[in-house]
Formats: structure tokens, sequence, C-alpha cells
């Protein structure tokens, strides 16, 4: 399954994708906000790899490699999770994003998790989708509140301790966004 936006490729992965991905999980900047803010090895980001190909299998839906159409580069990953990480929204599906810094501040979260917001209300069926970020991802709540998401509640993570923002929409809300109903380029 591959999806275009005007700028973006959202694919399946592929084995070459392990050494970006590495190296993005690896750097402290990209995840300091993500679980324990701890930077990922690389025998970590291989076995993750592994499980992003089982979640579309069990649910039909999960986590796209991201690459930038005019140069191929790996970008990062956005997707649709189950986020059991934090009990209290469940039962839930979440979107989320990850990018390499180098891709940072271009517009490219935003740009490819509209395409997956459309693909979890038009094609998966959802009805309400989800997002959660660290209360101090500035960024990552500005690409929620460009989405249409509203602000749902701040809780704590149990695992970490660590504060985070519930965004949420609607199957009803997305449809009244504008460019909800334009197809996909």
């Amino acid at each position: 399954m591959e999806r275009l936006t005007e700028r973006l490729r959202l694919r399946m992965w592929r084995d070459d994708d392990l050494d970006p991905l590495a190296a993005m999980d690896g750097d402290p900047e990209v995840m300091r906000y993500i679980g324990d803010g701890v930077p990922r090895t690389r025998e970590q980001t291989a076995e993750a790899l592994v499980r992003l190909g089982l979640g579309w299998q069990e649910r039909g839906f999960g986590l796209f490699a991201v690459e930038v159409r005019e140069t191929g580069d790996f970008a990062g990953w956005v997707g649709l999770a189950v986020p059991e990480f934090l009990p209290e929204v469940m039962p839930a599906v979440e979107i989320g994003w990850r990018l390499g810094r180098a891709h940072w501040g271009r517009g490219y979260a935003t740009e490819a998790a509209s395409e997956v917001l459309a693909f979890g209300f038009r094609e998966v069926g959802l009805d309400e989708i989800v997002s959660v970020a660290h209360v101090e991802n500035t960024a990552s709540l500005r690409v929620m509140a460009k989405l249409g998401m509203r602000p749902e509640r701040r809780t704590a993570v149990p695992s970490t301790g660590r504060p985070v923002q519930v965004t949420v929409i609607t199957r009803e809300e997305y449809a009244a966004t504008p460019g909800a109903a334009s197809p996909t380029p």
C-alpha cells in the first residue's frame, strides 16, 4: 500500500529503512518527548521495525514510512496505532508521527498526517482518532491543531509519569474541516 501527497510518499516498510530509522530513533533531540525520552539503540529499532509489519497484518492499519518524493530520502514515519501505553483513552486509535531533524519545519508532519486522517476515516472506517503529545512538544501540538484536532484532556503516561495532552477529532468534525472532502493528489 502506498499513498502520495504533494511532496511525500507514504509507503510500507523495507529492510533498508533500518539504518535511517535507527539514526532517527537514536537522536536525543528527536526522542526527547517520546516515551521516557531516551534514544533507542539500533537493536531496539530493529525489533520495532519487525513489529511495524505485524500491526498492519493484525489491524489493517499501522505506521507508514515517509519519504520525500523529490529525493527519495527517508523522512520518518506517520500512521495509526493503538495507544496501549495510555490505558485511560482505550479503546482508541491514535495518529502519530516522527520525523528526522533534517525534515522538521517544512510542513511534512501536517501533510502526511492529513493523508493518514483521510485513510483512517474513509478507508479504515474509524469514528474517532486521538493523538497524544508531551505537553512541551509544541511542534506536535501545532500539527494537531492544524489537523482540526481539539484538546480532550491532560494526563500522565502511567509507565513514565510524563505529562501529555490528548487531542481528538471525530469523523463528523473531520468531515467539516476544510479540504477533508478533496481527493488525494
